[in-house]
């Protein structure tokens, strides 16, 4: 599960102890496999060592380039996002700001050129604002945190839509979550 800390009325999310280790794993492996390939194909001891030193060089400036991108969510308590759920609550990161009144739609996409998953919020006046997770947050995770601090705050078409997107079920049997029951205007 997420991190999680509630500060006054904000509520600051974290990525998940798991998934910190989990990207480190990835992006180090990743980097460590490709020099092993490269030293082992330089040996030329098997008959296999072409193949090495092809694909150690053609995966490592991969590899690098995906662990460029993701160095900086490798902070230690970096803070993804911030939530003030209230009335006239808002969403904060680095950023921007956007009103949670003013939400339209949000979504979790997945960048194709450097495979992470942003947090992305159209609001009504067209704008769209992306909060980069560095893959820290899983879809379920995300799920739940918008279900349970900002959805009972968007206007009823926004929350038409997020209902639209999610399954209540599947997330009861995989994060034992529950929507409480909000009194809407």
């Amino acid at each position: 599960m997420s991190n999680i800390q509630k500060e006054n009325e904000a509520i600051k999310i974290k990525g998940s102890k798991f998934m910190y280790v989990w990207m480190f794993l990835a992006t180090a492996g990743f980097l460590i496999a490709c020099l092993y390939m490269i030293i082992h194909g330089l040996k030329f001891d098997s008959k296999y060592s072409l193949f090495y030193l092809v694909g150690g060089f053609i995966f490592t400036p991969f590899y690098l380039y995906l662990t460029f991108w993701h160095l900086p969510g490798l902070i230690p308590g970096k803070v993804l996002l911030t939530i003030v759920p209230r009335e006239n609550g808002t969403v904060l990161s680095k950023k921007g700001t956007v009103f949670i009144k003013n939400i339209r739609n949000i979504d979790m996409v997945r960048n194709p050129l450097n495979l992470i998953n942003d947090i992305v919020i159209e609001t009504f006046d067209d704008k769209k604002v992306k909060f980069r997770t560095y893959n820290l947050l899983d879809d379920t995770e995300y799920q739940v945190i918008v279900d349970r601090y900002i959805f009972p705050y968007m206007t009823e078409n926004a929350r038409k839509v997020w209902d639209r997107k999610i399954n209540l079920e599947l997330l009861r049997k995989e994060e034992n979550y529950e929507r409480q029951e909000q009194k809407f205007d």
